[in-house]
């Protein structure tokens, strides 16, 4: 049963693009030791929960899905 937690709120006019980009990771996610989930709040709100075991999961999964929110996002000046 995970232990630790972290939630983040990203305010953005792209939040339901990068919610979309995130879901093939969120849906072959195989880390036994954390569970992400990622959802869309109104319009402009894109909200990353991550559980997990131990520190060190929460601060793996945490590195791969705040880099993916990075690149997602600076991506959107390229389009």
């Amino acid at each position: 049963m995970p232990t630790h937690e972290a939630l983040f709120r990203f305010t953005t006019d792209h939040a339901d693009r990068i919610y979309r980009s995130l879901l093939p990771e969120l849906k072959d996610e195989v880390n036994p030791r954390s569970v992400t989930s990622c959802w869309v709040e109104g319009t402009d709100t894109l909200v990353l929960r991550v559980e997990a075991q131990d520190i060190a999961a929460l601060r793996a999964a945490l590195n791969m899905f705040l880099r993916l929110v990075s690149i997602a996002d600076e991506m959107q000046e390229i389009v």
